[in-house]
């Protein structure tokens, strides 16, 4: 196993991405909670990144609005089928962690587990962790800050300023 990473500059600050093997397994913020320590990023090397790289700038422009990239994403069953079932919340939009355990066939109870899989999304934006929000709707904890959650949904809605 190969782990190479690069760094990029991106609107929320720089975002270091992370491949395995040559498909992307991390990105993470600066100030992410769950950051892995540098020695798990491997050696810098950009070149497994470029396809990476365009989608993230197209996405920050405002004119991708799904990712469609090769992962190797590493995390228990559960979290997997929470950050697939993430990938379907539609851009623009947010739903309650409790929907989306409801979304999964699981209890409303089952919100705690879905924001603890949520928390470790190994691919922030990419896996739209940032479109899960409160039972009331309001914004809660996210890996890069509120700040770049906030930045995130009202770049998707339309009301960046």
């Amino acid at each position: 196993m190969i782990r190479t990473h690069t760094v990029i500059e991106s609107p929320v600050g720089p975002l270091t991405l992370v491949a395995l093997d040559g498909l992307l397994t991390g990105l993470y913020m600066r100030e992410q909670r769950y950051r892995p320590p540098q020695e798990f990023f491997g050696h810098p090397d950009p070149e497994p990144f470029g396809e990476v790289t365009a989608q993230l700038g197209a996405y920050f422009a405002g004119e991708l609005k799904e990712f469609d990239l090769p992962m190797n994403l590493v995390g228990t069953p559960f979290q997997k089928e929470v950050w697939t079932a993430l990938t379907r919340i539609p851009y623009g939009e947010t739903l309650t962690y409790g929907g989306l355990a409801g979304r999964l066939g699981r209890p409303p109870s089952a919100a705690r587990a879905v924001g603890l899989a949520n928390g470790h999304n190994p691919v922030g934006v990419i896996i739209p962790c940032h479109r899960l929000v409160g039972a009331d709707g309001g914004l809660t904890g996210y890996g890069g800050g509120l700040p770049v959650k906030r930045y995130l949904l009202d770049l998707e809605r339309g009301t960046l300023f």
